[in-house]
């Protein structure tokens, strides 16, 4: 019987071309939206983790209530033991001081006189010993012009600001803040080269330097901001279970100076972000579902009026409403099949295009304040492979089951009438 009714969609086009044209693009579109999805949302986990938030974080109980302002002068101080405990207790995780803040950036003249001035955003991460921080941050591949510092005093400064001050390569400039304790100070760096991010935050106006160099700069010998923790990958139950471990260990809740772990989830409003782009996904599928079940329903009345006469026959030499209605169910569950597969290649295709290559979204993002690359790209899961099928098959289904209602409504005494017209 299936390989009947199988035969039967294949040989008739105009029972199946229709249909199988809806559903392989609703399937197409929806693989490729639901990819997307899932590349921002990867894509916003993984910027906001390399640059800012780790996939968890160590801060004092101050610094963390004011986190949005980078208040190191509330960071952790004489904090190698404490990294040195967690290296032990979570080896597989990478954990990085870093220092964050604010200040100028000023371009002297030949004669020592301010020759360009600008607000920066400066870094502090372990350039000169070790590569974990070069690495995660992709400064290599980020590296627009120059070299990476060598040797302390050495800077990199984003392209942008560089070209907008037209500070040469290989020139010192100065850098004024203040200090750990709220005075005034500046140190004299040499700009080694400049980076390009792809963040629009972030090449507007940063400088990256040694944390030991910011120590000297800001009176924090021995003292950090945060300490950063990554893992291979982010898994938001882990990194929960991690720092109720941590925080029952090391954190005091009277002490505004004891260390406190906190996962990313719960930093830049990222747990509400998360939650609403799932919740956007499960919506999207729905509402692709039920207007793909609109179209294949009203598919579906067109097709049973072309085929009145033939469903007025089969009831007539004595098949079974519920085997008619069942044989409909089958052919839309073979179109609904074969069309999943149509749009879910070319879906999967466009998708993994998207992912390699990427569409740049600068334009869209020049006032951007959040960390997110400007080269939006997909990501294909293992879920995308067989996603499609919930609205492919869902709405073939739901299409001929609310198209097919009307054979139970034929009389069996007018069958021969409308025969004979």
């Amino acid at each position: 019987m299936f390989g009947f009714l199988f035969k039967g969609v294949l040989r008739d086009k105009t029972r199946s071309t229709f249909p199988l044209l809806i559903i392989s693009a609703g399937v197409m579109i929806t693989i490729v939206v639901y990819s997307w999805l899932n590349g921002f949302i990867e894509m916003t986990i993984q910027e906001n983790a390399r640059f800012d938030t780790g996939h968890i974080k160590i801060t004092t109980r101050a610094y963390s209530e004011m986190s949005d302002q980078k208040p190191y002068d509330l960071g952790l101080v004489n904090f190698d033991p404490l990294i040195d405990d967690l290296k032990n207790d979570y080896p597989e995780i990478i954990w990085l001081p870093r220092i964050y803040f604010g200040g100028l950036i000023d371009l002297p003249d030949i004669h020592g006189e301010t020759k360009a001035q600008s607000e920066i955003y400066c870094l502090g991460v372990n350039l000169l010993t070790g590569n974990e921080e070069i690495s995660l941050l992709n400064l290599r591949k980020a590296l627009i012009r120059g070299r990476l510092p060598s040797q302390k005093k050495e800077i990199l400064v984003s392209n942008e600001l560089v070209e907008k001050m037209k500070i040469p390569l290989g020139s010192q400039v100065t850098i004024i803040s203040s200090t750990m304790m709220g005075s005034f100070t500046m140190g004299n760096f040499k700009v080694t080269g400049t980076v390009k991010f792809g963040i629009r935050a972030m090449d507007r106006g940063t400088a990256i330097l040694d944390l030991n160099d910011s120590q000297s700069l800001l009176d924090m010998e021995e003292a950090a901001g945060e300490i950063l923790g990554l893992r291979k990958e982010y898994n938001r139950r882990i990194n929960h279970q991690i720092s109720e471990n941590f925080n029952r260990k090391f954190s005091n809740p009277d002490d505004e100076f004891s260390p406190v772990m906190i996962p990313l989830s719960k930093q830049n409003n990222l747990k509400n972000l998360l939650q609403v782009i799932d919740e956007r996904k499960n919506y999207f599928i729905f509402v692709f579902i039920f207007i793909m079940s609109l179209v294949l329903w009203n598919s579906g009345l067109m097709n049973g009026i072309r085929r009145y006469g033939e469903i007025g026959l089969r009831l007539a030499i004595g098949e079974n409403k519920h085997h008619i209605y069942f044989a409909m169910l089958m052919e839309a569950l073979f179109v609904g099949l074969i069309g999943s597969m149509i749009g879910s290649i070319l879906g999967l295709g466009i998708s993994y295009l998207f992912q390699y290559k990427g569409i740049d979204t600068s334009a869209l993002l020049k006032e951007a304040t959040i960390l997110m690359s400007t080269n939006m790209k997909a990501k294909v899961s293992i879920h995308s492979y067989y996603i499609g099928l919930i609205p492919g098959v869902g709405a073939s289904l739901l299409g001929a089951a609310f198209s097919g209602i009307g054979i139970y409504r034929r009389k069996t005494s007018e069958l021969f009438k409308e025969l004979e017209t």
